[in-house]
């Protein structure tokens, strides 16, 4: 009843038809307490499933009203009780004890002052939300981690741009959709929704904009890209509104670390274990937690929506940015309280301290009373005495804590730490910092198999690092394998997706085989063996090429092999305006308004050449092509036949897409190459290893003669190796 009644007092609050909606996300019922967001939730996403749109918007957008007013609330009283009398932690709490330290002169009088302070903190923090939430506070509207994490990733802004396209208000869709995609590039359907938008002649340019990103990252970028071009006069208020409103971020960011829902988050994360200690361990216990979060606040406000890692040294950069500005405009008092500043950070850096000398000599006399920001010093002072107490924990009650911050004083870590954590830190996967390509080797110089010619290289494909080569296949080699595929589809095989859709487009078909499963399926007389060596064969002469031509210096191994089908499905090709296959690089993000790529995970950083073996050419559409970084700009394409290669180093100098195969069956070879060993394809040696078994073998009573589901086999092989399973995106 309450949910229908709340149901029918949103609609009342809708605009009427016709009328103009408000800009943004306005709240519907200004003033109001916010209910519980993950009701609301729960209720929108019913009435969007029923076709419902106009509540479902009402109801989605409501829920991100509620959940952020719940915020702001948890944050404010956080604030304000932090400085009511009475209310504050002793200071004893703000260094940890040393090893031979006693229990002080007054023995237990801590233990007084740090009780009264928690209950009068209580008492407070009770009063304050129920006053701005209602009876019960912040605990009545606890929600839970799955709704938690939904919000983090903006996921009611995908459901709110359907609507609102169903509602034909596109410019809000576009909205909606713009700041899902933000913190979602790699979702493949948004993408190509935002390509929708973009052609929309009724959609306006200025719609792209993001509702939730914090104003700090528009502050700092502008303030960027002023400074760049010479205007600090412009640059410095931007950069200054960046410094102090990522500094709010992260006293927001802090705040949070104190709510039910990090106390949830603990008790989900305790369940199953117990509890072990008693009361002063589990008030340790849950103050180490507490710290971890908070000294986690620096890494969250430094990464960017839809990024996995920070900007490094978020804080010391920007007052970097400041001085230069500051002295650009001559102001040198200003400048001299920055670089201060960064010297809190960095006390040895030479070039702060060259600059603070130049500073100095250019302002003549001795000025005692310029110093280091406030703020700045309060941030510094409060997060060593942070890291103080977590190193504390790690050596003496086995805490693990990971600094995020380079410039933390090795004073501050224990002796018996430093050793290990200067080992993890010069620990990095090779993958993140990969090698410096060498220069290639001149076309003439590298040995190629007989018969392969060079179609185009290249400068004629207007990149870097991608060739086009013809002859590896004959044309009876490309009709053995099309038979191959054939027959694994015929016996039930679609190895690499569950669905017969294709994963990127619902209009067309696809089918994909491994070469373990071709093994498998061989194995069992369901294809020919004949066809699933060849599979093997083939791999291995592409994966020859490709390091004679681009790496004849360093040993390249497959990483990952697909034959792979897409059929176009008949009577659906009508005014497509999809690709087979989106724009995207093989080895990093591809952020098309950026123009970077970011090799980081979901992309499969350890990818360095990539391959595409076409078998024929005997359908519509379906040609690759090259684009600028910005996905939208094609620089060159290739048509596929029989026995052609396109071959190309995976990173975010080649983006590539694949058109929409509007008719027939297009069939090719994908391939990826590393030069990590420990990325080698397992399952390539295991198929190998299974065609050369004899056939008496398969008697044998621990073997299953039937084929083994390519799932099953995957998460064993990837088990073996320590890697999750991931879901692979094929050309």
């Amino acid at each position: 009843m309450l949910r229908l009644l709340r149901l029918l007092l949103l609609l009342l609050l809708l605009p009427p038809p016709g009328s103009p909606e408000p800009p943004g996300l306005t709240p519907l019922s200004p003033g109001a307490p916010p209910q519980a967001p993950d009701l609301l939730y729960a209720d929108g996403l019913r009435a969007y499933a029923a076709g419902a749109w106009a509540p479902a918007v009402a109801l989605l957008r409501e829920a991100l009203r509620s959940q952020a007013a719940l915020g702001r609330a948890r944050r404010d009283c956080g604030a304000h009780c932090a400085a009511e009398p009475g209310a504050a932690l002793p200071a004893v709490l703000l260094d940890a004890p040393g090893p031979d330290s006693g229990p002080g002169p007054a023995q237990g009088a801590w233990e007084r002052l740090l009780l009264r302070g928690v209950l009068r903190r209580a008492e407070c923090l009770t009063q304050c939300g129920a006053q701005k939430l209602g009876p019960g506070g912040a605990a009545r509207l606890r929600v839970g981690s799955a709704i938690r994490d939904a919000f983090r990733r903006r996921e009611p802004y995908n459901y709110l741009q359907r609507a609102y396209y169903q509602l034909k208000k596109l410019d809000l869709a576009a909205a909606a959709a713009h700041t899902f995609f933000v913190a979602n590039p790699t979702h493949l359907q948004m993408r190509e929704d935002m390509a929708k938008y973009r052609r929309m002649s009724r959609v306006r340019p200025q719609s792209f904009r993001d509702l939730e990103t914090p104003p700090y990252w528009a502050a700092y970028d502008t303030g960027l890209e002023l400074l760049g071009r010479q205007e600090a006069g412009l640059a410095v208020p931007k950069l200054e509104e960046a410094l102090q409103e990522s500094l709010a971020q992260m006293e927001s960011c802090r705040a949070g670390c104190e709510g039910p829902e990090e106390q949830q988050r603990e008790e989900e994360e305790e369940e199953g274990a117990g509890r072990q200690g008693g009361l002063y361990e589990a008030i340790a216990a849950h103050w180490i937690q507490v710290l971890q979060c908070r000294q986690r606040c620096v890494g969250d406000t430094a990464t960017r929506p839809g990024r996995s890692f920070p900007v490094p040294d978020f804080i010391p950069s920007q007052l970097k940015r400041l001085h230069e500005a500051y002295a650009q405009v001559g102001n040198l008092s200003q400048a001299v309280e920055n670089i201060l500043s960064v010297l809190l950070f960095y006390p040895e850096d030479e070039a702060a301290k060259k600059a603070l000398n130049q500073y100095q000599a250019q302002l003549g006399e001795p000025r005692p009373g310029l110093r280091p920001r406030e703020d700045i010093q309060r941030f510094v002072l409060r997060s060593l005495g942070e890291k103080r107490q977590l190193y504390y924990a790690m050596e003496h009650l086995g805490a693990t804590f990971e600094d995020p911050d380079p410039w933390t004083p090795a004073a501050f870590i224990p002796e018996a730490l430093r050793e290990k954590l200067r080992e993890d830190q010069e620990k990095r996967p090779w993958d993140q910092q990969p090698p410096q390509p060498k220069p290639l080797t001149h076309w003439k110089d590298v040995l190629l198999l007989e018969g392969v010619t060079l179609t185009q290289d290249a400068r004629q494909l207007n990149g870097s690092e991608r060739a086009v080569l013809d002859g590896l296949l004959t044309p009876a080699e490309c009709g053995l394998l099309l038979q191959l595929a054939k027959d694994a589809a015929e016996a039930g095989a679609r190895s690499g997706y569950r669905g017969r859709r294709s994963p990127h487009t619902p209009h067309e078909r696809f089918e994909g085989l491994t070469v373990l499963k071709a093994a498998q399926l061989a194995r069992a007389g369901a294809v020919g063996s004949q066809g699933a060596k060849l599979l093997l064969e083939a791999s291995e002469r592409v994966r020859t090429l490709t390091q004679a031509y681009f790496s004849p210096e360093r040993p390249l191994h497959l990483s990952f092999t697909h034959l792979v089908c897409r059929s176009a499905i008949e009577g659906e090709q009508e005014q497509r305006m999809d690709l087979s296959h989106p724009v995207h690089a093989d080895n990093c993000v591809l952020d098309p308004d950026t123009g970077e790529c970011w090799r980081e995970p979901p992309a499969y950083t350890y990818r360095d050449y990539s391959g595409v073996l076409y078998l024929n050419d005997d359908f519509q559409g379906g040609d690759l092509f090259f684009t600028e970084p910005n996905a939208l700009t094609v620089k060159a394409q290739v048509r596929p036949r029989c026995g052609r290669l396109v071959a190309f180093s995976s990173g975010g100098e080649n983006p590539h897409g694949v058109w929409a195969v509007t008719r027939g069956r297009r069939c090719s070879l994908a391939l990826w190459h590393t030069w990590a060993p420990e990325h080698r394809e397992q399952e390539w040696t295991e198929a190998k290893e299974l065609l050369q078994e004899p056939e008496e073998e398969e008697e044998m009573p621990s073997r299953d003669p039937a084929p083994e589901p390519p799932s099953r086999r995957l998460q064993r092989v990837q088990d073996k190796a320590g890697k999750p399973p991931r879901v692979r995106e094929e050309l």
